[in-house]
């Protein structure tokens, strides 16, 4: 049975390039473009993994990395978080809220790869 990966992102095309690299890779891929969509298709699907963007609309990505660590129904889902934002202060925020990981914009897919299938035990 395919794991299952939530990728959230508002860049439509890098969400469907982030698609395609994981569908090569036998994993379902579900798709949200804002934070309250991904909070939502979370809870509904029970993903075995979020790749969540920090800035997106109707809910940042700090924000539903926290609410969903929050809930003891899904706190063990593991997320990257897969940004632009390269400071230091927002890796460390993306850690305080509960991520497994935090990848900066631009990257390469391989290292997207690695991490999901280090955090999934592939």
């Amino acid at each position: 049975m395919a794991k299952r990966i939530l990728v959230v992102d508002d860049e439509a095309e890098l969400v469907k390039a982030i698609q395609i690299r994981l569908q090569q890779a036998d994993y379902e891929v579900l798709v949200a473009c804002d934070g309250q969509e991904a909070l939502e298709k979370a809870k509904k699907e029970k993903p075995d993994l979020i790749i969540l963007d920090l800035m997106l609309p109707k809910m940042d990505g700090y924000k539903a990395c926290g609410l969903l660590k929050s809930d003891r129904r899904y706190h063990k889902i593991p997320i990257i978080m897969l940004t632009a934002r390269a400071q230091e202060s927002d890796e460390k925020l993306g850690y305080e809220c509960g991520a497994e990981a935090f990848i900066t914009k631009p990257f390469q897919h391989e290292v997207v790869l690695a991490k999901v299938k280090e955090l999934l035990k592939d």
